[in-house]
């Protein structure tokens, strides 16, 4: 019986399907379906390339103008699907390029032969103080870095020189001399990419079959199993992200824990693709019971129909079956609806007049402004879950810029008790409190929930009872709980320590620094937004930005400040002229007043445009130009993003701390708000422009 052929396909490939017309796609799609089923079939031509360096290319006829070309190694029942072209420009691409497999970490690498020979020559000469002249060529060599490359990687000044030829390294490569770059130790870099600084086993050059296994080869190659997943993958090219995964997110999404996970990284790097990879292995694996579900839950609910519908291209009606998404406060409130729970849950429309009925029982002794109560019952009372004054006089005030005695304790406690009063007549319950009650249905009736897993994304949003609740939700044990997250990215009003709301982390913090979707000068102009500002780990600690990088470059973000909203609007009209594909360009506002602004301008110019709305997934086949708010932008993506608006009294916007007595208030409310900036900036895969009219944003004054 003959050895069924391994069939793989390279994301070279899908970025080169995109390009071609509609009509050569589904001629494409017949002849792939046909290779995929037999591709030793008679009717597929095989032609060796003469001019190409390497010996196994080989191109294949899909109609009268376009060829593939086909890896064929001599070793092995395999063929890799490299390229898709038009006939001159697919032989020219095969003709130099070779594609080898590392010596030393078995990694299948293509690499661009003619280019690499023009850098090479071009090439200035080693010497001591060049920027990877103390490392060794072994060290350079077990971190991926191709033999061929070695003369050209020595020879590089400083990390400017790194930037111009990092899209001719082989990413892995790439990514281990940018961490070397930014002052990582040998060992460190060795660590980070999960490499070992001796020698592997000998490495067979020639056994590609087993080259596609290794976790490297698995970013570039995605080995196709069925007809069915192939047309799959090619109907929804722009989704390839999400099958060809980085060997960190690999390794972080599909292995056994024995315990919480808490996995960080900036904007970009990839966190909910890991989450939503995570939630597809535990779902594909053994379940004690029929019934045993996995939770994904997010903040919002925006987040959550976008997670659910990406979710159901990368899993099997089985698996997905297996996975229930859903926004915890949604949960929350089906879960106690079932229970019989008879109060509503507010979530801030309905306490204003309440809180004014209970600061007016504040003694006359008390000289507070209205806004001390209300950030002291958020920042103190609902994070601790007190409940009466004794609790009160023990609670942590860590951070509160205003000092509290035990008597002003006692007198300020009567604000908060009328407040509860209220909330009980009137039949409310906050939503720290709705978790709370929820958590202790779930401890009084015992293990009543089906989850076995629970996966949360976007975790830098969610408050202390939430983390509380969700330890409460699923038995603790291996493969428990699994965290994403970035409080660089945090945009409400929540911080919290892991370990004090009963997660406990230790030894299972894990972080990806690799940003695969905005260019380096956007990342650079975004977390300059946040230089100087303490941003902390989720867990007690503090985060960093050593090693976030972005292999992509491109366009630097454009800042531009006009006299008025007419000559900003002009502006933005221009722009939007010289792009083909308006669904491509998100344009975002601070706030929602301000965004049906602009709406109504464009309109009124004769533009296109579609508003992503509040709690419902963006349809991506829906014609025009993209219009979000700050907050709702947040999980999206698109090659060009417009932030309109950036003046001064809109970012930082004047009624987010109110009028708060506490600095500490003012000054977290700023981080939150240039935080904002820093989420909509990183929607942007390639252009960011900036534009405000006025006054600008004090965030822009230092910026040209």
């Amino acid at each position: 019986m003959a050895i069924k052929a391994k069939v793989a396909i390279a994301i070279d490939f899908l970025s080169a399907f995109l390009t071609i017309p509609k009509k050569q796609q589904g001629k494409i799609l017949e002849f792939l379906t046909k290779f995929r089923s037999n591709p030793t079939s008679p009717g597929i031509n095989y032609e060796k390339i003469i001019a190409a360096k390497d010996p196994n290319m080989r191109s294949v006829r899909i109609d009268k103008a376009f060829r593939g070309i086909v890896l064929k190694p001599e070793k092995g029942n395999i063929y890799v699907l490299l390229w898709v072209a038009h006939h001159d420009r697919a032989y020219k691409w095969a003709e130099n390029r070779t594609v080898t497999i590392h010596p030393e970490t078995g990694s299948i690498q293509v690499l661009n032969v003619e280019d690499m020979e023009h850098v090479i020559k071009t090439a200035v000469a080693e010497d001591s103080s060049n920027l990877f002249s103390k490392y060794k060529d072994r060290h350079l060599l077990r971190l991926g870095v191709p033999e061929i490359q070695m003369e050209l990687v020595r020879s590089l000044k400083n990390e400017e020189d790194l930037d111009e030829i990092s899209e001719k390294l082989p990413q892995e490569a790439s990514e281990a001399l940018y961490y070397l770059a930014a002052g990582y130790t040998i060992e460190e870099t060795f660590r980070e990419m999960d490499k070992s600084d001796k020698s592997c086993s000998k490495v067979d050059k020639n056994d590609f079959e087993s080259a596609l296994d290794n976790p490297d080869s698995q970013r570039r190659f995605y080995i196709v199993e069925d007809d069915l997943k192939l047309l799959e993958i090619l109907n929804a090219p722009l989704e390839k992200w999400r099958i060809f995964l980085h060997p960190s997110q690999k390794k972080f999404a599909k292995r056994d824990w024995n315990g919480p996970v808490r996995v960080l990284g900036g904007a970009g790097t990839g966190k909910t693709v890991v989450a939503m990879h995570r939630a597809k292995w535990l779902a594909e694996h053994p379940f004690s019971g029929d019934n045993d579900r996995i939770l994904f839950t997010t903040f919002t609910k925006n987040l959550a129909a976008d997670i659910r519908e990406n979710l159901s291209m990368i899993c099997d009606r089985k698996s997905m079956r297996r996975i229930e998404v859903v926004n915890l406060d949604r949960w929350v409130a089906d879960f106690l609806k079932k229970t019989g729970y008879t109060f509503q849950i507010d979530y801030g429309n309905r306490t204003k007049e309440l809180w004014s009925q209970a600061i007016d029982m504040a003694p006359s002794s008390l000289t507070f402004k209205d806004t001390f109560y209300r950030e002291e019952w958020e920042r103190v009372i609902q994070p601790q879950g007190v409940c009466s004054s004794k609790e009160y006089f023990k609670a942590s005030r860590i951070g509160r810029g205003v000092k509290l005695n035990r008597k002003d304790r006692k007198a300020v406690w009567t604000v908060f008790e009328e407040y509860r009063t209220l909330l009980n007549e009137n039949g409310l319950k906050e939503v720290d409190d709705a978790m709370r009650d929820a958590c202790y249905i779930i401890e009084k009736q015992g293990n009543i929930l089906p989850y076995r897993a629970i996966v949360i994304d976007e975790a830098q949003d969610f408050g202390a009872q939430a983390f509380r609740l969700i330890r409460r939700m699923v038995p603790k044990g291996k493969n428990d709980i699994f965290i994403t997250g970035d409080a660089h990215q945090r945009i409400y009003r929540h911080k919290v320590v892991l370990g004090k709301c009963g997660i406990n982390i230790m030894g299972r913090g894990r972080k990806l620094r690799i940003t695969y979707r905005t260019t380096d000068e956007t990342r650079k102009w975004a977390t300059g937004l946040l230089e100087g500002v303490k941003i902390d780990d989720l867990d007690g600690g503090t985060d960093d930005v050593k090693g976030f990088k972005s292999l992509l470059h491109g366009i630097a973000p454009v800042v531009k400040n006009f006299n008025s909203l007419e000559d900003e609007s002009e502006f933005i009209c221009q722009f939007l002229k010289t792009k083909k594909h308006l669904k491509s360009v998100c344009l975002v506002a601070r706030t929602h007043t301000l965004l049906n602004q602009y709406d109504a301008i464009l309109k009124e110019k004769g533009i296109e445009t579609y508003n992503i709305k509040r709690s419902e997934p963006e349809d991506r086949k829906a014609p025009g130009l993209r219009l979000a708010t700050m907050h709702r932008v947040k999980g999206l993506e698109f090659d060009h993003v417009i932030i309109s608006g950036v003046n001064k009294g809109i970012i930082p916007y004047t009624g987010y701390a109110g009028k708060s007595c506490d600095i500490t208030i003012i000054e977290e409310s700023e981080v939150l708000e240039r935080a904002l900036l820093y989420v909509s900036a990183t929607r942007a895969k390639k252009e960011v422009v900036i534009t405000s009219f006025g006054k600008k944003s004090p965030f822009l004054e230092n910026i040209t």
